[in-house]
């Protein structure tokens, strides 16, 4: 996560800088029916671990905010379910994610979320369970969650770098994962989640080819059901970035709708920086106010060509590893549309 640090500062930045105007935007796009936020997490109350870790008072503030009344928690199956079947879902809807599977997720996370009475899925590695590594649950601690209707999803067997990896290797991976949640909880997970966010065109398809419904990133953003099931956006918190102001303006996200996305591959292996774009289907009188980042370069520059094709323009090659690329639109009610992608370049 530390790759994106520079990004969300100077993304923080500008939207405080740009708050006080938003009461005289014009709403654009198109309601908010149909879209949903994910957040993450990895461990909790563990603070020699600050990149990955949330302290369990940042934690109890994010509930309570959740239990505001302004928020409809739902289980990601379900707003996968409402995407696949073109239903709307409420305004607000917030999915709950975890990934790695540490100790701490049990010990700590699990008995605040039970008792705010939220759902949600933990992404499990399966290697450190079978290996009994230290500080991670073991399977009798998942399958007692599982059982209590927690969503067990995939996260490969190693947690490997899946774009540096070759195809094999990433088949067995995915097999390898699933059959030993088919031994140990008698099924195999629906959604994956790519460790560190990482996938290509060919990572998601096999994903979708070893029977998943969705895949998640590590990327920022909201998605609706125009967007990519197998490229989903979900907002990374750590002690860093998990204050209150933050969580709030990233919950009550809204979707960005885009179409022609490119490039269509998230991994950069010739044109670097790759030419990045789409086409913008809401209100194109609303595109004054876009603005996009890059977490290599800072504020790129936006080139509007026609009425709503979108061009991000970046003069620096991306680094090998992770690339984020963030766009975001204020609307007249605080809120952010916000759209987001990452992208992977091999050593």
């Amino acid at each position: 996560m530390g790759l994106g640090r520079r990004l969300q500062t100077v993304l923080l930045i500008f939207i405080a800088a740009f708050s006080a105007h938003t009461a005289v935007i014009a709403a654009p796009l198109t309601p908010a029916a149909n879209g949903a936020v994910v957040v993450m997490y990895h461990r909790f109350g563990e603070t020699k671990y600050p990149s990955t870790n949330i302290t369990l008072k940042q934690f109890e503030a994010h509930l309570q905010e959740l239990k505001s009344g302004q928020y409809n928690v739902l289980p990601l199956l379900e707003i996968i379910a409402a995407l696949q079947r073109g239903n709307p879902l409420p305004d607000r809807t917030v999915g709950i994610s975890i990934d790695d599977a540490y100790l701490s997720v049990f010990t700590e996370a699990w008995p605040r979320l039970k008792k705010a009475g939220f759902p949600f899925t933990v992404f499990v590695a399966t290697d450190p369970v079978d290996n009994s590594t230290s500080g991670f649950m073991n399977w009798d601690q998942i399958k007692e969650m599982a059982l209590a209707g927690v969503t067990i999803g995939g996260h490969t067997g190693s947690h490997l770098h899946m774009p540096n990896a070759g195809r094999d290797r990433n088949l067995d991976e995915i097999a390898r994962s699933k059959k030993r949640f088919e031994e140990m909880l008698g099924n195999p997970p629906r959604l994956f989640a790519y460790p560190y966010g990482e996938s290509s065109l060919a990572v998601q398809t096999m994903a979708k080819d070893a029977g998943y419904i969705a895949g998640f990133g590590q990327h920022s953003g909201a998605f609706d059901g125009g967007s990519n099931l197998f490229d989903l956006p979900r907002f990374a918190m750590n002690e860093s970035y998990a204050g209150m102001d933050r969580f709030r303006l990233v919950i009550a996200a809204l979707p960005l709708p885009v179409a022609d996305i490119t490039p269509a591959d998230p991994l950069i292996t010739t044109i670097n920086p790759p030419a990045m774009g789409f086409s913008f289907l809401g209100d194109a009188k609303a595109l004054g106010r876009l603005t996009c980042f890059s977490s290599n370069a800072g504020k790129t520059r936006v080139e509007r060509l026609g009425e709503r094709r979108i061009e991000i323009r970046v003069e620096q090659a991306f680094p090998t590893g992770r690339t984020r690329v963030n766009c975001t639109l204020p609307t007249n009610k605080g809120r952010w549309h916000w759209f987001g992608r990452q992208f992977y370049r091999p050593e």
